[in-house]
Order: structure tokens, then C-alpha cells, then sequence
């Protein structure tokens, strides 16, 4: 059986081109964190309703996700969440719209700076 895979380097800047893409086209937000008061879906389609977040949303958390909305994403068909040790090429270019926390973006940071 044969597998291609790519180094560190190779995959670390295909994933700064995919955040770059999502950048320069306008389809990046970041925010300032995740947090709900009950954790409910109507709360966090209130919240994101103000976002113009498309037909589908990636949303990445810092190291730990937050568990209200987690739950309350996991009855929104058009929102996926990982955290930011799970951000992967494939999944930000396949989505409108990206979210990151500052938690996300100061991981994604360490993880090109080393």
C-alpha cells in the first residue's frame, strides 16, 4: 500500500494559503470568543444571524471547545466546529465562511511560529 504525505512545512503553508483565500475574499471573521448564556440554538442563531455567515460556517475554538456551543451548533446543519489543533485545509476551503476566536488564531500562530 502506498501513502503520499507531506512534511510539516509543505502542510503548515497550504494551510496559510487557506486562511489567507478566506482573508483576502472577505469570508473571514474573528471574534472575540464563543460564549453563550444557555447554550440554547435560538441564542446562537441570534448571535450569528448578525455575522452574514452564508450557506455553511467553520467555526475554530482555541485548544478546548466551548461545550454550550457545541451543543447548541449541533442542531445547525450550515456550522461545523473544530478546535484549532483539528484545522485543516480541506474543511476551510470546503465551507462560505470562517470563524476563528482569538483563542484559535493565537494557537494557528504557535503552530507556524513552531
Amino acid at each position: 500500500m502506498f501513502s503520499a504525505s507531506l512534511n510539516k512545512k509543505v502542510r503548515a503553508l497550504g494551510l496559510k494559503m487557506a486562511l489567507s483565500s478566506k482573508a483576502l475574499g472577505g469570508q473571514l471573521i474573528v471574534v472575540d470568543n464563543l460564549d453563550l448564556k444557555d447554550g440554547k440554538t435560538k441564542e446562537l442563531k441570534a448571535k450569528l444571524g448578525g455575522l452574514n455567515l452564508g450557506k455553511s460556517a467553520l467555526v475554530i475554538d482555541g485548544d478546548a471547545l466551548n461545550v454550550g456551543f457545541a451543543r447548541a451548533s449541533s442542531n445547525l446543519g450550515n456550522v461545523d466546529l473544530l478546535p484549532a489543533v483539528g484545522a485543516n485545509v480541506y474543511d476551510i476551503m470546503r465551507c462560505e465562511t470562517l470563524v476563528l476566536t482569538k483563542a484559535a488564531v493565537e494557537r494557528l500562530e504557535a503552530r507556524f511560529n513552531g
